[in-house]
């Protein structure tokens, strides 16, 4: 029988009851009584010799508990000796300290003493060493091994350092400072050469050399000089052939790429930041040019007419835009190891040249169209012909308009968009006094028929005729011109905004509320111009679908909604109530407001509420609620806030500090 199972965790008696009989039931149903008066009297056994074993255990157990009490008594007794000896031990470390701190001071002023014998002997030995190394120095000159001198140096740099104190210390520093001059008088030569033909070796023992005297931009200086006087020498070369200054500058740009690839190779062995050395050898390179790029754009933009003048400017501009981003590109993988200060310092001397032509950009373009809108032909001989004409300029005067933003793009990222506007302005008004000229000339000329055509009767016939069909032609010119306009200034503005976009700050705050409401209402102003193209076409299956099909953001329950007029009313609702709910969630995930914040805060939402209201749109709940509590008294918090829902309450109450 196995016993194993009493002592599981989780024995159960009716489970063990049923096991044991369910095998006899199997092979011996008629047995059961038999097989549980056998399975009791095997328990009453098992029990038996579990209670023997116990005696048993529990007999032994009291055998043993004296001598345990015994090893207790012995054990206490030992750690209370254990104890005294250690008192006694801190004692005499006590007494030890005491009677020996005099004699510890003693030892410590005997070492300060041996401590400053050292030093004066180690100054000793420097001076008699600087001593010796000025002596034997212009045996060493004579050498000239350049490892050789520049040990000896190094040696004599070291010794002045220990003779600080002494009185002839400023004298000792001209002397070796001379001494450095001599050596690098001495290895200017070499020096030269081992840069012009780019010797790996004998580079790093110069560098090794003028590290160690404290002279590594005398020593970048040569390399600076060397190379760029070839690069120099290069460009001499360019500007002496006939091309036009656009190809010389790319040929030029070309050349300082290509020496950026194979210097940056070479120099990565010698120099420990390449990457710099190479920036600083572009930055002088490009300030030492004869003659500098300013000069020769001056002269290239007066040899050229005043139309051409801004499209050379373009040329010239993309030029340097295409070497800068070949430049950056090869400056990528070392950008880390890049000094950032030298990179924008490079970046200024590459775009300078033309910084004061983006200045006086708007000038340029102004001048620019104007000459093109000369040449757009706009009378002629008849009065039909300048009404075609007229016509066709509409179309010619926009494209003029777009080629002059492309261009802004192009040569001022944008930024010229002031100039770029008095441009447009400047040719906008030019043309408008063209086509009154024109409106005027046309009138003049059909006036004499018009008298003609009264006397013999025959105006009845000239008004559904001639006169009358080019004056409709010119009044859907007219409509065609606004509506030309309309759709540029919407094409400006996104493309300016688009481009304006680069330049945003990448640790913008989207919960920086300042300004933020500004540009919501300014944008949900401009929306009724985006939505424009709904209102002038009527389309009676997307009214259905759009009221049918139900926008996000629908009106809340319970708000006058007003009769809806044309499609665009649909979306500009909806748009309008995105808007505000966003604003909202923004609001409320505020962690916390000033006393000033808090009031600016609400006016900022009374703006929105202006704009919204402008528009013929109700402003959502919630930003009322939002408004309210903010305006409301801190005594009066609670009571304000009760009949608003909990959530803004609470949300409101913890941005401003108040207890809610």
């Amino acid at each position: 029988m196995d016993f194993s199972k009493f002592l599981a965790d989780d024995f159960d008696v009716k489970d063990w009851v049923n096991g044991a009989f369910k095998v006899v039931q199997k092979e011996a149903p008629g047995k059961t009584d038999a097989h549980a008066s056998t399975l009791v009297m095997k328990l009453q056994l098992f029990i038996q010799e579990v209670n023997n074993s116990i005696e048993e255990s529990s007999n032994q157990a009291l055998q043993n508990m004296p001598r345990v009490l015994r090893d207790i008594e012995a054990l206490k007794q030992e750690a209370s000796f254990l104890k005294d000896q250690m008192i006694l031990v801190k004692e005499d470390i006590k007494r030890f300290e005491q009677d020996t701190v005099q004699s510890m001071q003693v030892l410590v002023e005997i070492d300060q003493v041996k401590s400053r014998m050292q030093l004066a002997a180690e100054a000793l030995q420097e001076a008699d060493k600087w001593s010796t190394l000025s002596a034997d120095i212009e045996e060493t000159f004579k050498t000239q091994d350049v490892a050789v001198i520049s040990g000896k140096l190094t040696a004599m740099q070291g010794s002045l350092t220990m003779l600080v104190d002494t009185p002839d210390y400023s004298e000792k520093c001209v002397q070796l400072e001379a001494l450095k001059n001599r050596l690098e008088a001495l290895t200017s030569t070499q020096i030269v050469s081992t840069f012009n033909s780019l010797a790996t070796d004998q580079a790093k023992l110069f560098v090794r050399v003028f590290t160690e005297m404290d002279r590594m931009p005398q020593l970048l200086a040569y390399y600076y000089k060397c190379h760029k006087a070839q690069l120099l020498s290069v460009w001499e070369s360019i500007c002496q052939s006939d091309a036009p200054l656009k190809q010389q500058l790319s040929e030029f740009y070309d050349t300082l790429l290509s020496t950026w690839h194979t210097q940056l190779q070479w120099s990565s062995q010698v120099f420990r930041n390449p990457c710099e050395v190479l920036t600083v050898l572009m930055i002088q390179t490009l300030g030492a040019m004869v003659p500098s790029i300013p000069d020769c754009i001056a002269v290239a933009l007066k040899r050229c007419s005043g139309d051409s003048r801004l499209d050379v400017l373009l040329e010239l501009h993309q030029t340097a835009a295409n070497f800068s981003r070949s430049l950056e590109a090869a400056m990528q993988p070392q950008l880390g190891e890049c000094n950032l200060l030298k990179v924008a310092e490079l970046v200024s001397c590459v775009y300078s040249p033309y910084t004061t032509y983006q200045m006086q950009y708007g000038d340029l373009e102004e001048t620019n169209l104007l000459i093109q809108l000369s040449a757009v032909p706009l009378e002629h001989g008849e009065v039909l012909d300048c009404v075609l004409e007229l016509t066709h300029s509409v179309q010619k005067v926009f494209g003029l308009a777009a080629a002059a933003v492309d261009r802004c793009v192009k040569f001022t990222d944008g930024l010229g968009v002031c100039g770029l506007i008095k441009a447009l302005r400047g040719l906008f008004s030019k043309y408008e006094s063209y086509t009154h000229l024109l409106r005027r000339s046309i009138s003049w000329r059909t006036r004499p028929h018009l008298r003609c055509s009264l006397r013999i009767g025959l105006l009845s016939r000239t008004l559904s005729g001639g006169c009358f069909v080019l004056s409709s032609r010119i009044i859907a010119t007219c409509g065609e011109l606004l509506r030309q306009c309309g759709a540029f200034e919407q094409q400006l503005s996104n493309k300016i905004l688009g481009r304006a976009g680069r330049f945003l700050w990448e640790g913008f705050n989207p919960r920086s509320l300042t300004g933020l409401q500004e540009g919501i209402g300014q944008y949900i102003m401009s929306l009724p111009l985006h939505l424009e193209p709904f209102v002038t076409q009527e389309d009676p299956a997307l009214e259905l679908a759009l009221h049918t099909g139900k926008l996000p953001y629908p009106p809340e329950q319970g708000d006058d909604v007003p009769e809806l007029e044309n499609t665009a009313d649909y979306w500009l609702g909806s748009i309008a109530r995105a808007t505000m709910q966003t604003y909202c969630d923004f609001i409320l995930q505020l962690p916390e407001l000033s006393l000033h914040a808090t009031k600016q805060l609400a006016t900022d939402i009374d703006y929105l509420s202006n704009v919204m209201d402008a528009l013929g749109l109700q402003t959502s709940r919630t930003l009322q609620n939002i408004v309210t509590l903010l305006r409301a008294k801190p005594d009066e918090y609670r009571q304000t806030a009760k009949p608003l829902p909990r959530r803004q309450a609470s949300a409101v109450a913890t941005m401003r500090g108040l207890e809610y």
